[in-house]
């Protein structure tokens, strides 16, 4: 039996904690193997940031921080005043210490780091949080565009739902993909995202636009990934002078003409992937990479796998079959283990 701890405190992100802990509740539902527990600075009701009241059944000064399997710091505004609360900052120090592995949700990071405990560590954190986590924190290596990091047996993870992937990931962990694909259809999760996916898609990562030829050629490049999308044909269409617009767009956007196209490239070549069963190299002439290997190299050296990989590991089941390779008699057998998990192993509480 593993025991999963969550650590809470008064300003909580109640999603930080229900996401994550139903995961392991279906999970334990499915296969068993787990005893999900929360502590707080002491016993009793908690309220979260959203003000929605949750009961601690344990206080830091009742439970034993020895012999936990994971712990998981939650997030949420009150993170900032629960980091200054020695008794609960030791607490987390002794119990990271003896467990298997350890796991923050959000700004949760800010209190696990608050121990000492991350020192060295590759982390993550809502991007919101980036700067006041590298400014407090030198002794930590900040990367936000992940939605979850694993650096050794420290996970963390971006914010809100990216705690349920993050969850997931740690079922996969534990008992392998099939199970952790299963709780998350169980939970009408549409896709297990991979860690190292980004935060942030096109229209969240980058800046808008404030001009209206800047907005010209933006539109040009979101309606059509595909286009031929140069430096010129960008200037004739927002009517301005190639270096002009060079400049406009880099300075509006927050990136030049070409890096933006290249990410929107990738964002439309991760939607089919996981859509329809459009073969690579159809797929890479239709978006404008011109080959099926510039597809390759480009799309792992944004998102961190391959085309195929990623189809595979996140597609729909039409997306699946068309992977080059894959035999039918394997996708069926797939197909039905993840049915017979989805319809016998886990049940339905309405």
């Amino acid at each position: 039996m593993r025991r999963v701890v969550f650590v809470v405190y008064e300003g909580f992100q109640a999603v930080d904690l229900v996401g994550p802990h139903a995961v392991f509740h279906y999970t334990q539902q499915a296969v068993g193997g787990y005893d999900c527990q929360v502590v707080a600075p002491h016993a009793g009701p908690v309220r979260s940031s959203s003000g929605l009241p949750m009961i601690a059944a344990h206080g830091i000064g009742e439970l034993n921080p020895k012999g936990l399997d994971t712990l998981v710091v939650v997030g949420g505004p009150g993170v900032n005043d629960s980091r200054r609360d020695p008794e609960l900052v030791a607490w987390i120090a002794a119990a990271a210490a003896g467990a298997r592995r350890v796991a923050s949700v959000c700004s949760g990071v800010l209190l696990l780091a608050a121990t000492g405990f991350l020192a060295g560590r590759r982390v993550t954190t809502h991007w919101a949080r980036e700067r006041q986590l590298t400014d407090e924190h030198p002794e930590l290596t900040v990367d936000c565009d992940p939605i979850f990091i694993r650096d050794g047996p420290v996970w963390t993870s971006a914010g809100v739902s990216a705690g349920m992937d993050l969850a997931l990931a740690l079922v996969e962990d534990d008992h392998g993909p099939e199970i952790a694909l299963a709780a998350a259809r169980e939970m009408v999760l549409y896709l297990r995202r991979p860690g190292n996916q980004s935060q942030f898609s096109v229209p969240l990562w980058s800046s808008q636009p404030t001009s209206d030829p800047i907005r010209k050629a933006v539109r040009a490049i979101q309606d059509n990934p595909g286009g031929r999308h140069t430096v010129a044909a960008l200037a004739a269409c927002a009517g301005l002078s190639p270096r002009h617009l060079q400049r406009r767009f880099t300075a509006e956007i927050g990136a030049g003409p070409a890096a933006y196209v290249e990410r929107v490239r990738v964002e439309a070549a991760r939607r089919a992937l996981t859509e329809a069963d459009e073969p690579v190299a159809a797929l890479a002439r239709r978006l404008g990479f011109g080959t099926a290997e510039t597809l390759r190299r480009t799309f792992h050296r944004r998102v961190g796998i391959a085309p195929g990989e990623y189809r595979d590991r996140f597609g729909s089941a039409a997306a699946r079959a068309a992977a080059p390779g894959r035999e039918p008699d394997g996708e069926r057998a797939r197909a039905e283990l993840s049915h017979n998990l989805g319809r016998s192993t886990w049940k339905n509480e309405s």
